[in-house]
């Protein structure tokens, strides 16, 4: 056991480092409201800016997700870093829409760099017989990191001084530190070649995979989706329909849906994939319906049950997609199987968000919410119903 600590250490180390990255892709999210008084921009626009993130990090997935496999992990997670702190000093310029379409888009390309080679780097640096424990700790990293971010941000913003500043100071502070703990951190790949040898990565879906395909990308959409009306829009519900102005508050109900993420992807394992991914349909479903009736009886507790149910049911849709998706591939085109899922998924945080944010002007925020509640509840039971007529595979 105690040859095993070096490993765990650096594992675990390298974790707290996407944590960190991944905490700067959501902090400005309870801070929208603040950039529209100070900036004088509509709804729409907040969507905007919030999915011009989703923009980025499919580019990087596509153009070189593979990246890390060819230049090692550690570079690419330090451009990952760099990107991070270049968004960070965005928002510490900002003085217009200009900046914070900047600063995502800077983000987005951050969370794209580390997405594949931080998933990989911690389970790549856990001991040879911890694959399960380290799929867990890069989990927690990568959903703890996003709900910590507005979870930190609304505090900062609640509490102390300047802040439209404050939150992202501490964050280009967190991010020297990780730096600094990353090159401590030893590199896993040994064969390294030149980043000129890197190809785009196409969207594949081979015949075999296409019918378990359907069903995981639809939970996969609606699971992101559902988080992209959290993190951009649930701020100024809570501020406009529930008189709730507290950042802190904001940035809390935000971070839930995420920690229970955490919560369902921990499920899969003893649940197995093949209950996990018609479970994960149906507490999405019923997430949905708790936001639906949020919105129409103006209930911070339904806000906050639709939070923590609709994340649990996004955590166990998406790990159970993702390795159900997997299992299913070919070995030679299983990487990019994978691209492809996460480009759908991704989609499906930006997309719909926008769709969102063009109701709002004619129906006003509920009814928005309503539409789009709608539809995604039309997709997620077309899934289910898929899954229970043509069942995983048994062995899942």
């Amino acid at each position: 056991m105690d040859s095993d600590r070096p490993g765990w250490r650096q594992c675990c180390l390298s974790g707290a480092v996407f944590a960190v990255c991944m905490a700067g892709t959501t902090l400005p999210t309870p801070l929208y409201g603040l950039y529209q008084e100070k900036f004088g921009f509509s709804e729409l626009m907040v969507t905007v800016v919030y999915a011009v993130y989703a923009f980025g990090v499919i580019g990087v997935l596509l153009a070189v997700g593979n990246a890390s496999d060819a230049v090692g992990r550690r570079p690419v997670l330090l451009w990952g870093l760099a990107c991070a702190a270049a968004s960070a000093v965005c928002f510490l310029s900002a003085d217009g829409l200009p900046w914070l379409y900047a600063g995502r888009l800077l983000s987005g390309l951050s969370a794209g760099l580390f997405t594949g080679a931080a998933t990989a780097y911690v389970m790549e640096l856990a001991p040879d017989d911890g694959g399960s424990r380290a799929s867990l700790v890069a989990t927690a990293a990568n959903m703890g990191g996003l709900g910590c971010g507005p979870l930190l941000a609304g505090i900062l913003a609640q509490y102390a001084a300047w802040p439209l500043y404050l939150p992202f100071a501490v964050h280009l502070a967190l991010l020297a530190g990780s730096a600094a703990l990353l090159l401590g951190i030893r590199e896993t790949v040994g064969d390294r070649r030149p980043l000129s040898t890197v190809r785009p990565q196409r969207p594949a879906l081979p015949a075999e995979v296409r019918a378990v395909f359907r069903p995981a990308a639809i939970a996969s959409f609606v699971g992101f989706a559902l988080f992209g009306v959290f993190t951009s829009i649930s701020p100024a519900f809570l501020a406009e329909a529930l008189d709730v102005t507290d950042h802190a508050v904001s940035g809390l109900v935000v971070a839930l849906a995420f920690f229970a993420s955490i919560a369902g992807q921990s499920a899969v394992g003893p649940l197995g994939v093949r209950r996990s991914l018609p479970l994960g349909c149906a507490l999405l479903l019923a997430g949905l319906a708790l936001l639906a009736g949020a919105l129409w009886w103006e209930l911070l507790p339904l806000v906050v049950l639709s939070a923590l149910v609709g994340g649990a049911g996004q955590g166990l849709a998406f790990r159970g997609s993702l390795s159900a998706v997997a299992e299913a591939s070919p070995g030679d085109r299983r990487a990019a199987v994978i691209s492809t899922l996460f480009v759908v998924a991704y989609t499906g945080i930006s997309v719909p968000v926008i769709g969102v944010g063009i109701l709002v002007g004619p129906v006003g925020l509920e009814g928005a919410g309503l539409v789009f509640i709608a539809c995604m509840a039309v997709l997620v039971s077309s899934a289910a119903v898929y899954l229970l007529r043509h069942p995983l595979p048994a062995r899942t």
